[in-house]
């Protein structure tokens, strides 16, 4: 990943306009969905919802013509300080298929799971964003993050991480979050950021250790696996295995551990708990010895 030329949306102040967009599935929380929505007004947020906002077409919140207007929509208007995700489910790497951001001065993304795709997008160009809940699950989150968004976006410091760490001693590097089976799928596609270097932030949901190992798989003989400084797995919710055969943390440690760098599990973000934000594109430091992730200012 260029370490260079890096561009990060501006803090956000209470008051500021903030734009929600639908760009995956079908809304169906809508009680969690106004929750979260509540939780940036009671910060002193404008909030304002993409036409889409509650379009359905099949498994996916509208068309993609409408979902992607949505995104430019919000993207292009200078009022609009912060695009909000809705929810994820699936469908946002659909959005873009001969996609190009316009140039415009970076505003924050915030999303995580299926989001995955837009933020990849963005640190292609070397725009920052923000890996983080979703309206559907802010409304849940602990004060605690709910408290370290806001921190994130308003241009304050972020505390550590606490995970366990594998050893492999210490590592500073571009932090690149994502959801792993979205970000198997964008390997190989102009929507992959450059790899090198970079400390990769891993999370999924209901993936059995067969399924998680096949992808790590594809990422090992594809090479790309080898090029990071780092890896830091969050939260793998409801990925148990049969009775009997490996659980998570075996297989990955199986298929890890040979990698030599540092590693650190157990760290709280993904689907099902806490969820911390993690600045995409933000240099941090992983130490695999003490099990720590500190994102530097």
């Amino acid at each position: 990943m260029n370490l260079q030329n890096w561009q990060f949306p501006p803090p956000l102040q209470p008051g500021d306009l903030l734009y929600v967009i639908a760009p995956s599935g079908a809304l169906k929380e809508l009680e969690r969905f106004k929750q979260g929505i509540e939780v940036w007004r009671k910060r002193g947020y404008q909030v304002e919802l993409a036409s889409h906002w509650d379009a359905r077409y099949g498994y996916l919140a509208g068309t993609d013509e409408q979902r992607r207007k949505g995104l430019w929509d919000a993207w292009r208007d200078r009022q609009c300080k912060a695009i909000l995700c809705a929810r994820g489910g699936y469908g946002g790497a659909r959005l873009l298929e001969q996609w190009q951001w316009e140039e415009r001065p970076p505003k924050w993304l915030i999303g995580f799971s299926d989001v995955t795709g837009l933020l990849w997008s963005l640190a292609t160009r070397n725009i920052g964003s923000l890996h983080g809940p979703v309206l559907t699950t802010l409304g849940n989150e602990p004060h605690w993050t709910q408290a370290r968004l806001f921190a994130a976006v308003e241009g304050r410091s972020l505390p550590p991480l606490q995970g366990t760490g594998w050893g492999g001693g210490t590592v500073t590097g571009r932090l690149l979050p994502a959801n792993l089976t979205v970000a198997t799928h964008l390997l190989f596609t102009p929507v992959q950021p450059d790899l090198k270097g970079v400390i990769l932030a891993l999370e999924d949901v209901t993936e059995a250790p067969y399924r998680l190992d096949r992808m790590l798989t594809q990422w090992r003989m594809s090479g790309v696996l080898q090029q990071v400084a780092g890896i830091a797995l969050g939260r793998f919710s409801q990925c148990e295995g049969n009775p009997g055969t490996w659980t998570v943390e075996e297989m990955f440690r199986d298929r890890l551990s040979d990698l030599a760098i540092p590693i650190v599990s157990e760290l709280p973000f993904g689907h099902d708990g806490a969820n911390a934000v993690l600045p995409v594109g933000r240099m941090a430091k992983l130490d695999g010895d003490g099990g720590e992730l500190r994102v530097e200012s």
